[in-house]
């Protein structure tokens, strides 16, 4: 018998040893193209970083209460006069009005950061849509389970909102424009949009608006009910013209407490029972801040902004696409709600003022639905390429924490607040006394002007720490 060589056994495949028998064809080198290609187009079923990092920012900016600094303006005015004198004042000055007026509601028409924390929490809920409903199939949940999820949460949230609003009432306090109530009260109709085409998707976003727009521009108050409400602002809540006369002509309709949803306010708010202190009945006549119930009705076309974007990010697109597509579509939403309303404008041009749809964010127009969609387009572009197209993810960590707990974040925001405050000023001055410290002394001085703010970053700091324990437990609370 002959001995085999290389050569006869490589022709012989009988002979060839077991363990040089490849188990899988051997696949060949991508070429550079190949490679560029398959990191544009990353794995759909992967979580995406930017969207708890997004969802975070925007839930630790509303736990953050502003940091206390607009109160802190109005409270110690001095604060201004530090520099004065030197070569200082004007940036100091502008630095302190910039945020005092970016940390606050805006009175009526305009924005401010403080505007944009509501819009971009509800765009968040229509982003993640589809990534649930997807999680939710390969679970192998039927149409039918799913479908009966949403109402659960729907009502869940509706319920969860009246609750949190009743925490300093005598008796359950039925409101419903706070934003959980507003995402339940719409929540379903959104939910049927889910994984429908881009068109049919953009025809329910215009009908909302436009019919919208159509009910306050038909309204017509009745004079007895428009008296009888400027008696009420002028004799007890001691307004003045000012406080319902903001617009003239058109767009008149989307005057504060004269406007088509606010008379809507009066008569189904009024069918609930009312209290006010000293426990005695009081009739319901307007929300202080103009917010209205009806608010959730454009709210849904927010929501719907954020569906798109989110069926834009779980499709099988380049990266770089979807990036160009977010900047786009918030490039076209501040071009038409520009057109819309000039009040957006950043700069006055005389003869040049009109206001067809009037952007408001607390009556939540048609025209401040598409202008905060705008930002909240471009905030997501902006978090989704820093984080899942370049990668760098570290950074956002503190953002993630919360963004995969914001309904506790926001409860937490809601109820705890004063009760964590509360017990620092306890267990700091103990500590202070302990140990010859003047921590709790310097941190709720009744003389330094910065106390309220020290005071609301130590708070906001302390539910992060409650939120990481729960990251790092592995404790996610969901509805």
């Amino acid at each position: 018998m002959s001995q085999n060589t290389p050569d006869s056994s490589s022709q012989n495949p009988e002979t060839i040893p077991l363990q040089k028998i490849p188990e899988k064809p051997i696949t060949p080198p991508l070429e550079t193209g190949e490679k560029q290609e398959q990191k544009k187009k990353p794995n759909s079923n992967q979580r995406l970083v930017s969207l708890d990092a997004y969802r975070g920012f925007v839930m630790l900016a509303m736990a953050s209460g502003g940091l206390a600094i607009a109160s802190a303006m109005r409270n110690s005015p001095e604060i201004l006069d530090q520099y004065n004198g030197t070569q200082w004042e004007s940036s100091w000055k502008t630095l302190w009005q910039t945020l005092s007026y970016q940390l606050s509601h805006v009175e009526w028409t305009g924005t401010a950061f403080w505007d944009l924390i509501q819009p971009s929490f509800m765009f968040m809920v229509g982003v993640s849509m589809p990534f649930s409903v997807r999680k939710r199939k390969e679970k192998g949940d039927s149409t039918l389970r799913i479908w009966g999820h949403a109402i659960f949460r729907a009502v869940l949230l509706v319920a969860l909102g009246v609750f949190l609003s009743s925490q300093y009432s005598p008796q359950t306090n039925f409101t419903f424009a706070n934003v959980l109530c507003q995402i339940g009260l719409g929540y379903l109709v959104v939910f049927f949009y889910v994984n429908r085409s881009f068109v049919t998707q953009l025809i329910g976003v215009v009908t909302i608006l436009g019919g919208y727009w159509f009910f306050f521009y038909q309204y017509m108050p009745v004079e007895e009910e428009l008296a009888a409400v400027k008696a009420y602002l002028t004799e007890v809540k001691h307004k003045d013209a000012a406080e319902w006369s903001q617009f003239e002509g058109i767009g008149s309709a989307w005057n504060k407490h004269t406007n088509a949803a606010a008379a809507v306010d009066r008569q189904l708010l009024n069918q609930f029972p009312r209290y006010e202190e000293p426990f005695r009945d009081q009739k319901f006549w307007v929300n202080n801040g103009g917010y209205q119930t009806l608010n959730f009705i454009p709210s849904i076309a927010t929501m719907l902004f954020g569906l798109m974007a989110g069926q834009l990010l779980i499709s099988n697109r380049m990266e770089k696409m979807k990036v160009k597509w977010l900047l786009q579509a918030g490039l076209v939403c501040f071009v038409i709600s520009m057109l819309l309303d000039t009040s957006i404008w950043p700069v006055n041009i005389e003869q040049w003022e009109w206001h067809l749809v009037p952007i408001v964010k607390r009556i939540w127009s048609p025209g401040w639905a598409i202008f905060s969609a705008g930002w909240a387009f471009w905030f997501l572009a902006v978090f989704y390429w820093i984080i899942d197209v370049k990668g760098y993810k570290k950074w956002a960590f503190p953002f993630v924490v919360v963004g995969m707990n914001s309904i506790a974040m926001y409860c937490m925001a809601q109820l705890i607040r004063p009760w964590v405050q509360k017990s620092l000023k306890i267990h700091l001055t103990t500590l202070d006394e302990a140990t010859g410290w003047s921590v709790a002394g310097s941190l709720f001085s009744t003389d330094c002007p910065y106390a309220p703010i020290a005071i609301s970053a130590t708070v906001l700091f302390v539910l992060w720490l409650i939120c990481l324990w729960m990251y790092l437990q592995r404790i996610f609370i969901k509805i």
